[in-house]
């Protein structure tokens, strides 16, 4: 219960930018002890930041975002996130070399692919726990520096190992996305690595659930144009699903 409401006033934030604790208490039916503790949590997740008698959405106001650390992205949306991983784990065939990213939309798909005979490209620390158990999932770890905030290694040498590979699909995670910033990412030490698993990728899968949309953060780094699918939870705006349709993308919602 507390799960869900947390969700729901992280989205009412997220919407409206800002709130004051009494608006926040009136529209959720809660205490104010209960409203304070709710948004101490929130705002270990990152994407919000107390103020005086209220809390607003950090980042500026055309709505970026800041990248949380990797628990406390676990935790938000994971009903969500878990869904995704489903439906995402269909896309995948077996003998097909796969890129899974860093991002905690794309870390479990990894127990949904457990019986297909593939081969997964990681950067993620995340991943390559989670393929420990799977003997039919060859696991190819990326080389860098552990970046505890992401649970990646991440680096130069990450980039120029990932050269030597062709990737038949690969599954991006995204800090935020929109029609006019594309694909974007809080973390530079994620930016060039994106980058570069895109250009080597035959198909291009966005997980990203309906809390994504809307959003920029700093790094551009893939144009919706150059995806093959948006696996999301929920439909989005039409806004959305109709560029998707003209830019033959396929919707996996």
């Amino acid at each position: 219960m507390r799960e869900k409401r947390l969700d729901a006033i992280e989205q009412y934030i997220f919407e409206k930018k800002n709130a004051s604790l009494d608006l926040l208490c009136q529209e959720f039916q809660v205490s104010k002890n209960t409203i304070r503790r709710d948004l101490e949590e929130l705002s270990r997740r990152g994407n919000i930041r107390k103020v005086y008698g209220g809390v607003k959405l950090a980042g500026d106001a055309a709505g970026r975002v800041e990248l949380s650390a990797f628990d406390e992205r676990t935790i938000s949306h994971r009903e969500e996130k878990d869904l995704i991983c489903k439906k995402a784990a269909a896309l995948v065939k077996e003998g097909d070399t796969i890129f899974i990213d860093t991002g905690t939309s794309c870390t479990n798909l990894v127990k949904y692919i457990g019986k297909i005979p593939c081969s997964i490209v990681s950067n993620s620390l995340r991943v390559a726990c989670n393929a420990q158990p799977y003997e039919k999932l060859q696991l190819i770890m990326l080389p860098g520096t552990l970046r505890r905030e992401t649970m990646s290694f991440v680096g130069i040498e990450t980039v120029e190992r990932l050269r030597i590979y062709n990737i038949d699909k690969a599954f991006m995670a995204a800090t935020g996305l929109s029609l006019d910033r594309g694909l974007t990412n809080a973390s530079v030490y994620e930016y060039n690595i994106k980058k570069e698993v895109i250009s080597r990728s035959r198909k291009r899968f966005l997980m990203a659930d309906h809390s994504k949309f809307g959003k920029t953060a700093l790094y551009t780094f893939c144009d919706f144009e150059n995806l093959d699918a948006v696996i999301t939870d929920m439909p989005p705006a039409a806004e959305y699903r109709d560029y998707f349709r003209s830019q033959n993308i396929e919707l996996l919602s």
